[in-house]
């Protein structure tokens, strides 16, 4: 079993045992992921990014991958792939030759 399926694996036992998958619609667990990527955010608020306290943005973090992990695995998606195929499209429109140091987006390079 790999990483990712053990992810899944526990993840659906979790919510299983407390019947909460009735309310891991897709909208829902949008809503949610994007809640949690705010408290990700509220910790580095008035802060320099290195003053954030690293065990508050690892449990943030968390909580953003387990309702993204909950979001592939409602809509059947293979979490390598579309990672990886997302990857080789912002490739095409990121070449190195043009994105190196740069910050601009990729309509702007």
């Amino acid at each position: 079993m790999s990483d990712i399926e053990q992810i899944l694996a526990e993840l659906r036992q979790f919510n299983q045992e407390r019947d909460w998958d009735q309310f891991h619609n897709g909208k829902d667990l949008a809503i949610g992921l994007s809640i949690e990527a705010s408290e990700l955010l509220e910790a580095f608020l008035w802060k320099q990014p290195e003053d954030a306290k690293p065990e508050k943005i690892r449990e943030e973090l968390a909580d953003v991958l387990n309702y993204a992990f909950q979001m592939a695995d409602k809509y059947g998606f293979d979490i390598k792939e579309i990672m990886l195929e997302k990857l080789r499209k912002n490739a095409e429109k990121y070449p190195v030759e043009k994105a190196k140091g740069s910050a601009k987006k990729y309509n702007e390079l």
